[in-house]
């Protein structure tokens, strides 16, 4: 079985307006809905979790009542990590895959999804990324550059992150036990020294975090439809 457990309890302090930005409108529709309609259409995927604020439960529980695969919520933690063990502690037993998705990334496909499943199947882990295109530089406190990275071998890690369940669990109850912060899925499974591998996203996966963000966002779902 292939559990997603879909991420919408961030603070979105960025955005303003004090309405947490998975449930903002983007062409009519809540930013959180795309996602999950993407997940619903994957044939991969099994059911979903939907991780929220306790303060957005009914909303988030209205929003998921349209979708078959939306099984199960839970309430999100302090911390992205908190948050993504309190979904898998709701997976199913049967669950063999775990493709963790920030619900702010709208512009996922079930292609996507697809993809990084089969990596997960036969690697243990699938993780969205897009090649960086920008020259990237390393500074100190003070903005002045310190070097110049070498981007040739330089990914952005994205979403959906997609890991075998007992993989992941062990992995986050190891960063838990040593009362650390890991920002991905990535993350956490490297610290157990094990291998990750990367998914090429070969569209624009963006991850709303900005007013701006929400035009981009509307003309990319515009051009597919």
């Amino acid at each position: 079985m292939v559990t997603a457990i879909v991420l919408a309890a961030g603070r979105s302090t960025r955005m303003g307006g004090g309405l947490n930005k998975q449930f903002l409108e983007l062409l009519g529709k809540p930013i959180l809905w795309y996602s999950l309609a993407a997940f619903e259409q994957c044939a991969s995927v099994d059911e979903i979790i939907l991780v929220c604020r306790p303060e957005y439960a009914a909303q988030a529980q209205q929003l998921g009542s349209a979708f078959h695969k939306v099984v199960r919520y839970t309430d999100g933690g302090a911390e992205r990590q908190n948050s993504v063990w309190n979904g898998l502690e709701k997976c199913s037993p049967s669950t063999e895959i775990v493709a963790v998705h920030d619900g702010a990334r709208p512009l996922v496909t079930p292609a996507l999804i697809d993809a990084t499943v089969e990596s997960a199947r036969a690697h243990g882990t699938g993780i969205a990324a897009t090649k960086v295109v920008d020259t990237i530089k390393e500074a100190d406190e003070n903005r002045m550059i310190l070097r110049t990275v070498d981007r040739t071998r330089l990914w952005a890690v994205q979403t959906p992150q997609t890991v075998r369940f007992a993989l992941l669990r062990r992995a986050y109850a190891k960063v838990l036990d040593d009362g650390i912060v890991v920002t991905d899925e990535a993350a956490a499974v490297e610290r157990l020294g094990e291998s990750v591998r990367l998914v090429e996203t070969p569209f624009l996966n963006l991850k709303i975090t900005t007013p701006a963000d929400l035009a981009v966002a509307e003309a990319l779902l515009r051009q597919r439809h």
